[in-house]
């Protein structure tokens, strides 16, 4: 059975400027971790579920923000690990003071039997598409290319 995420990419113009919302792994591995491994909001589909419902559900539990459509469909990318995300953009603002997200539990440091509770998301920002080139994991950067060619200048 193919493994499938899907998520949403939220955009705005500030100034003229298009700017884009991703997001940035929560947990000890990721802490010190800037530069290509942002995201854009994403996750599992669950059996039985359509992929821009998964997609909407994925993008309010890691940022807390309720997505409103219109959606476009921008593309999709495959992961390192064999997995397709279906990826839509749609027009919107957030405050992202107040973005929380779901949490999960791992063992931490490893081997110690400790367990922590970390968030899936430990901030969102929003930006400039040349920054967010330089943030996004790579295999992503595509996706930045669709949006910025579908919308009009």
């Amino acid at each position: 059975m193919p493994r499938i995420s899907a998520g949403l990419l939220m955009y705005r113009r500030r100034s003229s400027r298009l700017e884009v919302l991703l997001v940035h792994p929560g947990g000890p591995y990721w802490a010190r971790k800037d530069r290509g491994v942002w995201s854009i909001p994403k996750g599992g589909v669950d059996d039985d579920e359509e992929l821009l419902d998964a997609a909407r559900r994925e993008f309010e539990e890691e940022t807390g923000v309720v997505p409103r459509g219109p959606f476009q469909v921008l593309g999709t990318f495959k992961t390192r690990g064999g997995k397709t995300v279906y990826i839509w953009a749609f027009e919107g603002d957030c405050d992202i003071s107040k973005c929380r997200s779901s949490t999960f539990e791992m063992e931490w440091p490893p081997h110690s039997g400790k367990r922590v509770t970390y968030p899936e998301v430990d901030r969102a920002e929003f930006f400039d598409l040349d920054e967010a080139r330089r943030k996004i994991n790579a295999q992503q950067r595509p996706l930045l290319d669709s949006l910025q060619g579908r919308l009009p200048d």
